[in-house]
Formats: C-alpha cells, sequence, structure tokens
C-alpha cells in the first residue's frame, strides 16, 4: 500500500571541464568524502548518485564526470542528454582551464540539446582555492557568469571546502527543469478511451 509519500526524482547533472581541474575529486568527496592525490585520469565517464531532500522532494541526484580530454568528447552526445543540470568546472590556480568554460558550455548546449537552452541551469565551480597561486580572481569569475546567466561557486576538493553548496543548487535549479518540462510534456498529451463500436452481422445468406 502507498505510504502517500511522492516517488523519489531522479536528477542528471553532469561535470564538464578541461582535464586536471579535478573533477573526479569533486565528486568523489561530495558522494564518499574521500580525496587522493593520486591523479588519475578519467577514462571515458564515472558516474556516482547521492540521495539529497529539496523542498520536502526525496531525490537521488546522479553526477556524471567527463574526461576532459579532446579525444573522449565524441561521448559528449549521448551523455550529456537527459541532464538537468550542468556543472562547469575549472581550476582557480589555471587561467586555460576558465577560459576553455565558454567553449565547453556550448559544446554542452549543442550536443546535449536541452529543451529550452536560454533558461538550462549552469553551475560554474572554481576548485583548488586551497592554493596561493591564483589565476583567475573572484571578480573575473563572477562577470563571467552574470553574462552568461550562471550561478557561481568556488572550493576546495582537497580541503573539503564549500562543495556542498553548488551539488544542492545544481539539484534545486535540476528539480526545477524536472517539473517544468514534466508538466510541459504531460499537458501535450491526452490519453483517451473509447469502446469499440458495436457491429452486427447483417449478413442474411
Amino acid at each position: 500500500m502507498s505510504d502517500g509519500k511522492a516517488p523519489a526524482v531522479t536528477l542528471k547533472t553532469i561535470l564538464v571541464g578541461n582535464s586536471g581541474v579535478g573533477k573526479s575529486s569533486i565528486m568523489n568527496r561530495y558522494v564518499n568524502n574521500r580525496f587522493t592525490n593520486m591523479y588519475r585520469a578519467t577514462i571515458g565517464t564515472d558516474f556516482f548518485s547521492k540521495a539529497v531532500r529539496i523542498d520536502g522532494t526525496s531525490v537521488t541526484l546522479q553526477i556524471w564526470d567527463t574526461a576532459g580530454t579532446e579525444r573522449f568528447q565524441s561521448l559528449g552526445s549521448p551523455l550529456y542528454r537527459g541532464s538537468h543540470s550542468c556543472m562547469l568546472v575549472f581550476d582557480v590556480t589555471s587561467m586555460a582551464s576558465f577560459s576553455a568554460l565558454d567553449v565547453w558550455r556550448k559544446e554542452f548546449l549543442v550536443q546535449g540539446e536541452p529543451q529550452d537552452p536560454s533558461d538550462f541551469p549552469f553551475i560554474v565551480l572554481g576548485n583548488k582555492t586551497d592554493l596561493s597561486r591564483r589565476e583567475v580572481s573572484r571578480r573575473k569569475a563572477l562577470q563571467w557568469c552574470e553574462d552568461i546567466g550562471a550561478e557561481y561557486f568556488e572550493g576546495s576538493a582537497k580541503e573539503d571546502l564549500d562543495l556542498d553548496k553548488p551539488f544542492l543548487r545544481a539539484a534545486e535549479l535540476g528539480l526545477q527543469q524536472y517539473k517544468k518540462h514534466t508538466l510541459e510534456n504531460t499537458g501535450h498529451f491526452q490519453i483517451t478511451c473509447e469502446q469499440p463500436r458495436e457491429t452486427r452481422n447483417t449478413c442474411e445468406c
């Protein structure tokens, strides 16, 4: 019997950005509270999930970590599709990784084919704030996010600093997308049921 609770919603968020910015470390720290200094390039994709509660709704947040190297970008199209939010990740000590975000964002919009590209939620996350040789200022990152309509967060996977907030915000915005497009889609269809017409055999032969 039903206990009256709404079923859990599964939301997909995808992490994109240059190789080496710490996408795997961010995801592993958030989901498993673990960090390692041993760098291992992601081959294709990694996938984790975490249960959260957003505005009274049980949410299973599926987090996909994509390889940031060009040789794996052909995987983007099937992996990007169906995402409810996208996290653009860069390294605050690497201007090159920050400059590449615009390319990553445009590629996601092309390959992911979101239903409403102008309203799709992007979260920008600057990682490695624990390091001192910073090349990208918070002000510069905020200005770019304002230009594209994204929300900005920064933190450190190594030091476990401020990583909950961007993921929870990705879940909140993703849930809004889910509800919006689920309602839109269900509004496009009307299910009707008609009884078959009664037929009589009028043949008198």
